[in-house]
């Protein structure tokens, strides 16, 4: 998608968005408050990002092998770990936001479909020491880096399941009794999106989380988003522009809410 599409759209999503005077859910506002909005330090955030800078100077060469639609910006079979860190790891922003939201609701099974060099999945796995995280990654050299960070930061709730999604989601998914959260960020196209979504929904129960990345990296992430929200097992959706959060609480009408962040 071209970067004026991409203007255009976070341009719209601001004009939709309101704080938290707009919001009437009494769940959703204090989750926006206590939680979303929460700007103070936790004791991951400094151990967490000090793995960031030190991926961010890793010269050494990799081979990629890469399963859903790419990097916008480098599609090379062979990089850099810290061009890798630069382009495709989450800002500190979002990582310290799925932090406080696994922090909040304390999940006992924790997905992460897209491990990437592993600062994303540390945050999961800080924010909640007794849960078990299950990260997915494609790539066996990528896995490799991360494991590497998992050991240094001494994460032992971590564990790696390396290899094709289409292949190793749902054995996994059998052996879990329930999916508290799950962070979807493995495949940035329409079908698989879709079809990893209504896979981890059969071990969905009314509190879990999930969060979905990049709803507006494209036109078919846009699409999957829209589906998304008007899925019948979907409660609720937040809109925060680069991640949806989605709930299945039964106990409060379906809604959509569009928030600044």
């Amino acid at each position: 998608m071209s970067y004026l599409s991409q203007t255009i759209d976070y341009l719209l999503y601001r004009a939709r968005s309101f704080k938290l005077h707009g919001v009437h859910s009494p769940f959703v506002f204090n989750l926006y408050n206590q939680v979303i909005l929460h700007d103070g330090a936790f004791y991951a955030y400094p151990r967490v990002e000090a793995i960031r800078e030190k991926l961010l100077t890793d010269n050494r060469t990799i081979e990629v092998t890469d399963f859903g639609a790419g990097s916008k910006t480098i599609n090379y079979k062979t990089r850099k770990v810290a061009d890798i860190a630069r382009t495709s790891a989450k800002p500190a922003k979002y990582g310290q936001l799925l932090f406080r939201l696994v922090n909040h609701f304390q999940p006992r099974h924790v997905f992460e479909l897209g491990t990437s060099l592993g600062i994303t999945s540390a945050y999961l796995a800080e924010a909640a020491r007794k849960a078990q995280v299950y990260t997915f990654e494609g790539c066996p050299t990528i896995a490799c880096v991360a494991k590497e960070n998992f050991d240094y930061l001494h994460l032992r709730n971590i564990t790696q399941i390396t290899g094709n999604l289409d292949q190793t989601l749902q054995p996994q998914l059998e052996q879990i009794p329930q999916l508290d959260f799950a962070f979807f960020d493995g495949n940035h196209r329409y079908e698989p999106t879709m079809r990893y979504f209504k896979q981890c929904l059969s071990k969905a129960h009314e509190n879990s989380i999930f969060v979905m990345d990049d709803i507006y990296w494209s036109s078919e992430m846009k699409r999957a988003w829209q589906e998304i929200k008007k899925h019948p097992q979907v409660g609720q959706t937040i809109d925060l522009y680069f991640v949806g959060l989605v709930f299945f609480r039964t106990t409060q009408p379906k809604e959509h809410f569009t928030l600044a962040f």
